[in-house]
């Protein structure tokens, strides 16, 4: 390592580390022991600080930028601020979204004073490796900064760390370390990918035979092979969605997505079928995936809870490829990376059945109700075509009070065939994800976070999600619930503070928590005359509308309005498409007003019919 450079301090080195990683926004909330380190940051002119109300809208907006970017970063104030971030960091942890979280902690003085006269100022906790220890469990690295001369290596090595595992990282540094001379940056971060060596050729091999083998002893009715791939959450993630087009592409195989996959790659694709998500599947989806398909290949699928749409599990006829190796029925293969397993997998498949072998035949008169069979699949093109179709007034006329359903069908129409804009749909947990999963949208258009599941993630991630510079042209359309939406409301600040002309369709099924009854006692949506639902999942009501006047200012517009009827909602999704109208000069929040008994379609595997009521 270099000698001390008097041009460079600590706070600088981290600056030039992050701009280097193409970070233009930093977001966070501020204390004493940030506040050298924002002043270098604002010298150095690469990356703009986003303050925003809550250090959990700050690392909801980190996420989403690194969900979109390849990492991102939130800059917090010392255990008052780390535990609220905690939430953030467990989630992106999770669901393996690179994020670096800076803890500005109390300066090294203040800390031997403690270890000597037992002295704690403000944030300190009687247990100095407080703030670490809890990091230490949901990021892949954690670095406690005392020296300046160790800095650049504990940064390099964090940041190292955070693009090789895809996963957060965690940098604590003391406050009087952030002026101290350091050595300036040398060679640039880059991931350390694992490689792949001799060692690896075999297992690799032996991984694809499986699968091959799993194909040929899995035929349809007529002879022929039908696999289906399912391709996750780690093709986003690993960035291989260009792998996944070339493979099915060249071997015509049919796909679907997960949930939190949706949209990884252009749903316009000739071999997309949609997401599966179990039970709560589109009809065709389902019976395609589970009941044309005779083995399922789950490329970088995650089999979760909610991927799997209330199934326990899968069987021995699947493939799961994910967490560095993948499953073939009851064989394991360690170590055979995903960004390995799809090309080898594409020249098997290829060599075995030939250029577009497996293209799909589940539009053959079983599966096919609408017409002959075309160039392309009939059904699946019916599928499409009432998806994009969908929602224009007539189906559910104008006068009529809004579904689920009716404003996720309406939105497809407009998001299809309505707008010249680009937009980024971020959905929230429960109803709002389960009702935009069948959103038909082009490729990087879609953001979840489909296995923390932590409600109110939505309103922060869309801060993210407009200023990552892939998407930054991009608006954001949010849908959350009136839930979710209580927990995390003033991150609308950060949208209207800067500028987004984002739209948050705030869900509200009269200040109730929807999913959570659907979960614990679904016989209540199957009685519509019910009119006590479980205490517990009652809200407090709101005017969620009127909170856009708490946040607009003089120079920063905000608007919110409240949709009930059908009418109401085409009028709305019409002054979108208008640049001039002012609803469009800055975030707008709209209050879908629902009736509580109400549902997405696709949750309705999980309510009881009457006849199961009467011998359940």
């Amino acid at each position: 390592m270099s000698a001390i450079d008097p041009g460079c301090t600590v706070a600088r080195y981290l600056a030039l580390r992050l701009a280097e990683l193409g970070i233009t926004h930093l977001f966070g909330v501020p204390g004493n022991h940030l506040g050298p380190f924002l002043t270098t940051l604002r010298a150095e002119g690469d990356i703009e600080w986003v303050g925003t109300p809550t250090e959990g809208g700050a690392g909801q907006a980190a996420d989403a930028y690194a969900r979109i970017h390849g990492i991102g970063a939130a800059a917090v104030t010392y255990s008052v601020g780390a535990f609220n971030l905690l939430n953030a960091c467990g989630g992106a942890y999770v669901e393996q979204v690179p994020l670096v979280a800076v803890n500005a902690s109390p300066p090294y003085e203040q800390w031997q004073n403690y270890r000597a006269v037992g002295l704690l100022t403000s944030h300190m906790s009687p247990r100095p490796e407080s703030n670490l220890d809890v990091y230490r469990q949901v990021t892949v690295d954690a670095q406690v900064i005392s020296n300046p001369g160790l800095a650049p290596g504990q940064i390099d090595a964090a940041l190292t760390a955070c693009l090789s595992e895809r996963r957060p990282v965690y940098l604590e540094v003391m406050e009087d370390l952030w002026d101290e001379p350091c050595p300036g940056p040398e060679a640039p971060i880059v991931p350390r990918e694992r490689p792949f060596s001799a060692r690896n050729q075999p297992m690799l091999d032996h991984a694809v035979q499986a699968v091959l083998g799993l194909v040929e002893e899995h035929p349809g009715p007529d002879g022929r092979p039908r696999p289906i791939v399912w391709a996750g959450e780690e093709i986003d993630r690993f960035g291989l969605g260009g792998q996944l087009t070339d493979l099915v592409e060249a071997t015509g195989v049919p796909f679907c997505t997960t949930v939190g996959a949706k949209a990884v790659v252009d749903e316009d694709l000739q071999q997309f079928h949609g997401v599966y998500n179990g039970g709560a599947s589109h009809p065709d989806v389902h019976a395609v995936f589970k009941d044309w398909a005779t083995c399922r290949i789950g490329l970088g699928a995650w089999s979760t809870s909610k991927n799997l749409g209330g199934e326990q599990c899968v069987g021995g006829d699947w493939v799961m490829a994910a967490h560095g190796g993948i499953s073939v029925g009851t064989s394991y293969f360690p170590d055979v990376q995903l960004t390995w397993l799809l090309p080898a997998l594409q020249d098997a498949l290829v060599k075995t059945y030939g250029s577009g072998g497996l293209a799909a035949d589940y539009y053959a008169e079983s599966y096919a109700h609408h017409g002959p069979r075309g160039d392309r699949p009939a059904a699946l093109e019916h599928h499409r075509a009432s998806l994009r179709a969908a929602g224009s007034a007539a189906p559910h006329g104008a006068g009529r009070r809004l579904t689920y359903d009716a404003v996720f069908d309406r939105v497809n129409h407009f998001l299809n065939h309505e707008t010249r804009e680009d937009w980024t749909v971020v959905s929230d947990a429960a109803f709002s994800l389960i009702g935009s999963m069948n959103l038909s949208l082009p490729a990087g258009g879609f953001l979840s976070q489909v296995s923390w599941l932590s409600i109110g993630w939505s309103v922060g991630a869309a801060t993210g999600a407009a200023l990552a510079p892939e998407r930054g042209a991009a608006r954001p359309m949010v849908f959350v619930g009136d839930g979710a939406f209580q927990e995390t409301c003033q991150e609308i600040s950060t949208h209207t503070r800067h500028g987004l002309r984002s739209v948050v369709f705030v869900m509200d099924n009269g200040h109730f928590y929807g999913v959570e009854q659907m979960l614990v006692h679904p016989r209540y949506y199957a009685d519509e005359d019910a009119t006590e639902a479980d205490f517990y999942n009652v809200l407090h009501p709101w005017h969620y509308d009127r909170l856009a006047d708490v946040f607009a200012g003089k120079h920063t517009p905000a608007h919110g309005v409240t949709v009930a009827h059908t009418a109401e909602l085409d009028d709305l999704l019409d002054r979108l498409t208008d640049p001039s109208d002012p609803l469009n000069a800055g975030p707008l929040l709209v209050r879908v007003h629902l009736h509580r008994h109400d549902y997405p379609r696709a949750m309705a595997y999980k309510v009881p019919t009457k006849k199961e009521q009467q011998h359940g």
